[in-house]
């Protein structure tokens, strides 16, 4: 079925809750994905991104609510919907011990391709990074080039649904607009994107924002929309407004 033709999303969110003891990472998170978008999931370190994007993955086991994707459950039926999604994790997306080259041979193995695709993968790579450097240790090489063979290796499935958490945490501005442009493509070729960041001025870059703190969405919408809705000259003054309108007693 094509989700687009008929205007359904292809990702759907509903009272998502997570719990660890007595915390509540997540509180009653309600949001859709349409196909073909990039949605921003803003908020400071801590808010409740992570964890969010590790339950639509299947990672983290939920506490309450539910998540479609493609209409199929996220954690009852996580086999069928696995080779549609991709993921960049912050902290772990490749590892530092070994070459460029050789965490594609891995990940490429484990995503099911063949010797002879994953030599064809490999070539690839090299149209846009040079074979020096891919035969580098990763924690050798310089982050900007590191990010972009993490993103080669979340594509490795083709994967229709591209979920990035703080792909930019940590690179300097120029990295993170050649990023983005990454990005652009991605959905030019007709990915959907959920990209998590901290940093508020990447809102522009996305389709429609989610702004979340403390485990709650305070905001969302297209950020222009949300802007001139509000009356802020920026979604970092319309995010402090917001933040401080939800803790003024």
């Amino acid at each position: 079925m094509n989700l687009a033709a008929v205007g359904q999303p292809i990702i759907q969110v509903r009272d998502l809750t997570k719990n660890f003891g007595r915390f509540v990472a997540v509180d009653r998170v309600s949001f859709d994905i349409q196909p073909g978008e990039i949605l921003g999931f803003l908020g400071p370190n801590g808010a409740g991104k992570t964890t969010t994007i590790k339950m639509i993955m299947g990672l983290l086991k939920i506490s309450a609510g539910t998540i479609l994707v493609k209409g199929l459950d996220s954690q009852s039926q996580r086999r069928q919907i696995k080779k549609t999604l991709g993921y960049m994790s912050q902290k772990f997306s490749l590892y530092p011990l070994l070459s460029g080259y050789e965490n594609i041979e891995f990940f490429a193995g484990i995503s099911g391709l063949k010797s002879k695709q994953i030599g064809l993968k490999q070539q690839e790579m090299e149209r846009d990074v040079n074979q020096e450097i891919l035969r580098l240790k990763v924690q050798d090489i310089p982050p900007g080039i590191r990010q972009k063979i993490a993103l080669f290796v979340c594509l490795l499935s083709e994967p229709e649904i591209i979920l990035l958490d703080e792909p930019t945490s940590g690179v300097d501005p120029e990295v993170r607009r050649l990023f983005w442009m990454e990005i652009y493509q991605l959905k030019k070729a007709g990915k959907t994107i959920l990209v998590t960041t901290h940093n508020l001025d990447e809102a522009e870059y996305a389709d429609r924002i989610i702004v979340i703190h403390r485990g709650r969405i305070i905001l969302q919408g297209e950020p222009q929309a949300l802007a001139r809705e509000h009356g802020s000259g920026s979604i970092e003054e319309l995010f402090k407004e917001a933040v401080r309108d939800r803790e003024t007693p």
